[in-house]
């Protein structure tokens, strides 16, 4: 439950689980999406696409979940997602001045038990709805080969840990492969980019869940951190970081957008890039052809083999709704001056280069 473009209160959490619901039982409704051209396809076909962060479009916050994410997935040539569930969505909302963040403080043990909530209906969506669940290099490979949807399993925020490194090792075991440090309340790990400055960047322990990540062979992902935790963060990394949903500080592409405390410097940008990382662009721009745009500032900053795409989508607004329209952003990015190989290098070939490193597969 990122929600960066989206203000949710807790009525609206609860209106979007019923509505989950209720959809469930309806056949899956797809969006018209644009034939893409034969340059666009070719690129689809021979790359591993890869959406590094995704909550596919709500189903992730509700109770049931359908074969929609699978079915847009193979119609958008999108081979893979990072599929993100939210330990602290339980106690987060907007404040009375509209900030998102920590609305109550939860008894011991709460987010821990949505934690395992949620990985229970991960277990559910890797066991039907058209999905694979991969958890190494040569999985995510088969599944291309075998045309079959992918998921890599992922959690936003270490606010389920309650200072227990060994629950990491468990949500390995239950085929996690990408995790993300903090997001929206305080936690042990170190200071959000949105919430108040309280360790100075990151603790001690947030360097043990960094090792510990590494040596488990996890994707240390360090979006919503701010820059001081992530430059103490490259230090301690033995593998490439990810930083997936973002855009670059005072984006021109962007535009006026509420998210300019998620936006990050180029100098932030830079210390991911010099890990041998990514940064992954959101999908928060009024169209596809800015998406590019926003695509292109960063590369501009960090180098075509540093940036990827990690969408964040959601319920709210952006520019790739459905992926079923997958293929309009391969087309836009040929358009816009990205060669074939860029494009497939940004599109997923970086992801799985350094998702390849971290989890020690060949």
């Amino acid at each position: 439950m990122c929600m960066c473009g989206m203000t949710l209160t807790r009525r609206q959490w609860l209106t979007m689980a019923l509505t989950a619901s209720a959809g469930a039982m309806l056949p899956a409704k797809r969006a018209w999406a644009a034939e893409p051209s034969s340059a666009a396809k070719e690129v689809l076909q021979k790359t591993i696409t890869v959406d590094a962060h995704s909550h596919a479009r709500g189903q992730v916050f509700g109770p049931k979940m359908d074969d929609s994410l699978a079915t847009g997935m193979r119609e958008g040539m999108l081979s893979a997602v990072c599929l993100a569930h939210v330990p602290d969505g339980p106690v987060i909302g907007r404040n009375a001045a509209g900030v998102l963040g920590m609305v109550r403080t939860p008894a011991p043990g709460d987010l821990y038990k949505a934690h395992l909530g949620r990985l229970d209906s991960m277990d559910g969506f890797a066991s039907g709805h058209g999905m694979r669940r991969v958890t190494t290099l040569a999985e995510l490979k088969e599944a291309k080969a075998k045309s079959e949807p992918a998921l890599i399993q992922d959690i936003e925020g270490c606010d389920f840990l309650d200072g227990k490194l060994e629950r990491l090792e468990e949500a390995y075991r239950r085929g996690v492969r990408v995790v993300q440090l903090v997001h929206y309340i305080p936690n042990d790990i170190g200071d959000f980019q949105t919430g108040p400055v309280t360790h100075n960047g990151m603790t001690d322990f947030g360097a043990s869940v960094i090792r510990e990540l590494n040596r488990l062979g996890v994707l240390v992902d360090v979006a919503h951190a701010t820059e001081p935790l992530v430059r103490q963060a490259v230090k301690v990394a033995t593998k490439p970081l990810l930083l997936s949903h973002t855009a670059l500080r005072g984006s021109k592409a962007q535009g006026s957008t509420p998210l300019t405390g998620r936006q990050i410097s180029p100098d932030h940008a830079r210390m991911v890039a010099d890990t041998g990382g990514v940064v992954g662009l959101w999908h928060f721009f009024p169209n596809v052809g800015r998406y590019v745009e926003g695509i292109k500032e960063m590369a501009d900053v960090v180098g075509v083999d540093h940036v990827g795409v990690g969408t964040d989508q959601q319920t709210s607004p952006g520019a790739i709704q459905d992926y079923a329209n997958y293929g309009s952003l391969a087309d836009a990015m040929l358009k816009g001056g990205f060669s074939a190989d860029e494009t497939a290098r940004i599109l997923g070939g970086n992801f799985v280069r350094i998702f390849g490193q971290a989890t020690g597969a060949a």
